[in-house]
């Protein structure tokens, strides 16, 4: 398994593990915009083959404010490979790449309130709190819990994942 940066061109790969897993897909300029905008945040995994089998897509907040902040869009990886810590992997490779070259203070996710695997994954073993739940979040009307988690300068979390 190899897991590195995102280029250009692995967006195809990436919107195919999206579609095979994901409700919420997103057109390939997107990908590109998120590729071409924020290209040290968005990483890969590939198996033994080249094939794409999950990834991360993130960006810094657009929005002004005082404090800077990376946002993680979309993160999936295909069912064949779960259970492997790829997920994982991913998430803290971005969140020290928003933290080192951003200098971000946080990172903020959205998650179906149903997803208890996600919910595990981002508050179990990565220390992500509910900062609040944003009513009717997706296109199907299901909520969404709006996550976050204080990065360190170092682009780790300053808290210890609950257990």
């Amino acid at each position: 398994m190899n897991i590195r940066l995102a280029t250009v061109g692995n967006l195809l790969g990436m919107q195919a593990c999206n579609l095979q897993n994901l409700p919420e897909n997103y057109q390939l300029r997107y990908y590109l915009y998120h590729s071409l905008t924020w290209p040290q945040l968005s990483y890969v995994a590939e198996d033994h083959k080249g094939r794409i089998v999950g990834y991360i897509l993130a960006k810094m907040d657009e929005e002004p404010s005082d404090k800077s902040h990376g946002h993680v869009t979309s993160i999936s990886v295909l069912r064949g490979y779960r259970r492997l810590g790829l997920a994982k992997k991913l998430m803290l490779l971005s969140q020290e790449a928003m933290a080192s070259i951003y200098k971000a203070e946080y990172v903020s996710l959205h998650v179906r309130k149903s997803n208890r695997a996600a919910l595990g994954l981002y508050r179990d073993s990565l220390g992500f709190d509910v900062h609040s739940i944003e009513k009717k979040y997706y296109a199907d009307g299901e909520d969404a819990y709006a996550m976050r988690l204080k990065l360190s300068t170092t682009g780790t979390s300053e808290q210890p994942p609950s257990k």
